[in-house]
């Protein structure tokens, strides 16, 4: 969590303060599945990689993680986990930008949506402005009669 970031003690790492930090901020992030932080991050499931992943932005004070496609090859469980993790980012005030084509995921974490068709914004609101349906429209055609309707009543 520490690469290219190391705390260092009298000229040699200072290993005791490094995992000291390591398991604070995981334990605030609720992350109980990573058994010890002195495991190697290839021998981690997806979604206990992308716990570290987000750790070390938190650690470093980022005010913003951007997360692209964060549970594309994860378990039911793991899943959960990623998404349990951007909702408590979010409780904390970072700002997470979360891209994904997976709606459900999307839905359940954001409070706003942005939707892209062929590398052009199409739409953004608040995410009570969309539904499943809207989005996938705008996404494969870029337009979508739910949305250009819900926006013409709130003009």
């Amino acid at each position: 969590m520490f690469l290219g970031h190391e705390e260092v003690r009298y000229r040699m790492l200072d290993e005791i303060s490094m995992e000291i930090a390591a398991k604070q901020t995981l334990a605030d992030l609720s992350v109980t599945t990573v058994r010890s932080v002195r495991q190697k991050v290839a021998s981690l499931s997806g979604g206990q990689r992308q716990s570290i992943a987000v750790a070390k932005a938190v650690m470093r004070e980022s005010k913003l993680v951007i997360l692209d496609e964060p549970t594309a090859a994860l378990g039911v469980s793991q899943t959960a986990q990623v998404l349990q993790l951007i909702k408590t980012l979010a409780s904390r005030g970072i700002a997470v930008l979360l891209i994904s084509h997976n709606l459900v995921d999307v839905f359940e974490v954001a409070d706003r949506i942005a939707v892209m068709y062929l590398g052009t914004l199409v739409s953004s609101g608040p995410v009570e402005d969309y539904d499943a349906s809207s989005a996938v429209d705008l996404i494969t055609t870029g337009a979508s009669a739910r949305v250009t309707a819900s926006m013409a009543k709130t003009s």
